[in-house]
Formats: C-alpha cells, sequence, structure tokens
C-alpha cells in the first residue's frame, strides 16, 4: 500500500471536513449529518478549511468581477 492506515485516515478526515464546510456554506447540511459531524471533526480543521474556502469564494469573485469589467 502506498499510504498506511494513519495517513489514510488523516486524509478521509480532511476530506469530511471540506465537505462538511463545502455543505454549510451552500445550506444542503441535514440536522442529524451536522450532528455527526460535529462528533467526529476537529473544530480547529474546520475553522482554517473555512477560512481558506471563504478567502477561495472572494477571490474568485474579484477574478470574476475583474474579467467582466475588463
Amino acid at each position: 500500500a502506498w499510504m498506511s492506515e494513519e495517513q489514510a485516515k488523516a486524509h478521509q478526515s480532511f476530506f469530511k471536513t471540506v465537505l462538511a464546510v463545502a455543505a454549510s456554506f451552500f445550506g444542503v447540511r441535514g440536522s442529524k449529518q451536522h450532528e455527526a459531524d460535529m462528533a467526529q471533526l476537529k473544530p480547529l480543521h474546520v475553522v482554517v478549511v473555512g477560512i481558506v474556502m471563504a478567502a477561495l469564494f472572494v477571490l474568485s469573485l474579484v477574478l470574476i468581477v475583474r474579467m467582466i469589467a475588463g
């Protein structure tokens, strides 16, 4: 195997965090899924991923406006 079990769990946890934050951005998370995420995900990871995703969102909006405005 090219990835240890610990690395695989960390990768899966990171992916779950990204999905949870993305779903929260769009407001499509059910309450049961939200409760399950809160029990599993680390708050610091959620905050960091949220800040990064918000920054990417703002940067993408700025780039779109610059392309349209010319």
